[in-house]
């Protein structure tokens, strides 16, 4: 105990950090690494299993995914119009619809495209889905007459003269972005185990097979990417950093997945909002975590965040790329190409490498030329160079979400939310009036059951942050939160979202409100990683100088895989870890003293 009072936290960090794992699951992407690493492994968060008799490609949760109808259309009109009011562009009434030229004429602003870093127009690859094995002909008659003695010097002497066979058969499974690049017509069965913050449960998705498909994509992560064998985990310990939006079963079962099927040692589990925060190095900030599909706002205070202050949005990236395609398509700026992110995922991922490559918010008409890719056909895929016009609206969809239509609905609510095991947390309610579904009927049969994160549908994110921080109810707390708001998450990278959000944020703020000043702090590394290195940098402000994940002085911090298998959740000591409010932040169980 004394070294580790005395240790440096860089030391201990390179001592123990390579035999601790960290894992952030997104609904999109999962993040996964050594705590030693600077930068984890970031792979979308899906796997393609092989269907023998499938005719094509399907995707498991397909038929939750609905076209707009001419209301949301309408509203999606409105919404484009006050944002041009704001950018100082034309409405959407005043654009001329001219067809795609594929050299135009006129190429619009392009003074600001030098300062995109991450532009990449290369072609997006089909997923070779055969698996093919040389197999030579003596090997073949060895395996059908094994029976039979052979001279071994006469079947070295044929083997030269005999062909050799291939044998091809499908993959039997696809991780990541090879998943999400499977041929049309290739049988697979594509699922995604986590959508919008919650397990991807549905009528085609059981929970047996969304737990499975999680064990399998992490398993296979640990295996090939960060090479642990499975004979070898016992000797590892799992950090896990959980968004707000997972319930307290959800996270049960994927700590349950870490102990009992992958084979740590030890794990815990810490909030993504207060990994966010130690990740930049701050002890109370407002937090805006600008997901794939979620954006959640949290505030923290010394270190803990606020619960009554936690807020979840269903939109984020993918609505982002989704409302470019439509955009575009309104301007008749897009190629005569079947873009259809809906039905091939491999057009989402180049609507996703545009939108990260061009789009940004700034004043004024913004285009700039891209090469868009066709992939209607397997064996040749089709481009052309493109003028994208009005780029800044589709970021702006965060600020005013009747911009991004939920075309990809969030899974239906479950019953089984409610964890009648919770015997530890004192249960709170929040009656908003508003359920996770926006008002869709398509789940109107199902029980609908309240959540501990306050779940909102049509409010931007300028309302959620004043809501969140003025929640706190303390002048100088808000004062501090307002000053100190920071943005992660893939999004969060937008150039021009920050000072936007500073001015909106500030004409918002009612004015018998005494805040003078709103401020989005720079972020020290990739907001993108942010949460996933949180788990392990150094809180200089704890008298132990302790870091999250590495160290921790407490014996209730880490959750030991015999002590879960055994007793699981229940009631200890009642000593609860600092940083923590929640039965899911407090590290799933209490140990007896």
């Amino acid at each position: 105990m004394d070294y580790l009072k005395t240790v440096v936290p860089s030391q201990l960090l390179a001592e123990r950090g390579s035999n601790l794992v960290v894992i952030n699951p997104g609904s999109m992407n999962v993040r996964m690494g050594f705590a030693s690493q600077d930068v984890p492994f970031n792979i979308p968060h899906c796997i393609a299993r092989h269907k023998n008799g499938a005719p094509k490609l399907s995707v498991r949760d397909q038929r939750l995914n609905c076209r707009a109808g001419s209301t949301h259309n309408a509203e999606r009109e409105r919404a484009y119009d006050i944002i041009a009011s704001m950018l100082k562009i034309p409405f959407l009434g005043e654009v001329s619809p001219s067809e795609n030229q594929p050299l135009p004429p006129k190429m619009g602003r392009l003074d600001g495209l030098s300062s995109q870093q991450n532009k990449d127009d290369s072609i997006l690859t089909w997923t070779d889905v055969m698996d093919k094995s040389i197999k030579t002909s003596t090997s073949i008659e060895r395996s059908v007459n094994s029976d039979v003695d052979e001279d071994p010097s006469q079947s070295t002497s044929d083997d030269g003269n005999k062909p050799n066979s291939e044998e091809s058969k499908y993959k039997e499974m696809l991780f990541g972005e090879d998943a999400l690049k499977i041929p049309p017509s290739a049988p697979y069965c594509l699922g995604r185990p986590i959508r919008r913050g919650h397990f991807n449960i549905s009528q085609n998705y059981s929970l047996h097979q969304v737990l499975e498909d999680l064990r399998t994509i992490w398993n296979w992560m640990l295996t090939e990417k960060l090479h642990i064998n499975p004979k070898d985990r016992h000797l590892y310990s799992a950090i896990l950093v959980l968004g707000e939006t997972f319930d307290n079963r959800e996270m049960k079962e994927m700590l349950s997945i870490v102990l009992c099927d992958l084979g740590f040692s030890t794990a815990v589990v810490h909030q993504e909002a207060l990994a966010a925060a130690f990740g930049n190095g701050l002890s109370t900030a407002c937090v805006v975590n600008i997901g794939a599909q979620v954006t959640q706002v949290v505030c923290v205070e010394d270190g803990v965040a606020l619960p009554h202050t936690a807020l979840a949005l269903p939109y984020g990236g993918d609505d982002i790329s989704r409302c470019l395609l439509w955009v575009q398509q309104r301007h008749r700026t897009w190629p005569n190409f079947k873009t259809d992110p809906m039905k091939k995922p491999i057009d989402m991922l180049m609507l996703n490498k545009i939108k990260e490559g061009y789009s940004q918010i700034r004043s004024g008409s913004y285009d700039a030329v891209s090469v868009v890719h066709s992939y209607e056909h397997e064996k040749s895929v089709g481009h052309q160079k493109t003028r994208l016009s009005a780029l800044s609206v589709p970021p702006m969809g965060l600020l005013y979400p009747r911009l991004l239509i939920p075309e990809e609905f969030p899974p239906p609510p479950r019953p089984w939310f409610h964890d009648c095991d919770d015997m530890l947390e004192d249960t709170w309610q929040t009656n908003d009036g508003l359920s996770g579904n926006g008002g869709l009927g398509a789940w109107d049969s199902y029980q609908m059951l309240p959540t501990r994160v306050k779940k909102f549908d049509n409010i931007g994110l300028v309302e959620a942050i004043v809501s969140s921080v003025l929640s706190t109810g303390r002048v100088d707390l808000q004062r501090k939160l307002f000053c100190s708001i920071q943005l992660v998450g893939g999004a969060a990278s937008t150039t021009g979202l920050a000072p936007v959000l500073e001015q909106r944020v500030l004409n918002t703020i009612p004015s018998n409100q005494p805040v003078e000043k709103v401020e989005v702090l720079q972020s020290r590394r990739n907001p993108l990683f942010i949460p996933w290195k949180g788990g392990v940098v150094p809180k200089s402000y704890f008298t132990l100088g302790q870091i999250l994940g590495v160290l921790d002085t407490t014996r209730d911090a880490w959750i030991h895989r015999e002590d879960w298998i055994k007793n699981g959740i229940h009631v200890g000591s009642g000593r609860k870890y600092k940083d923590s409010y929640f039965l899911q932040s407090q590290l799933m169980c209490y140990y007896n003293s």
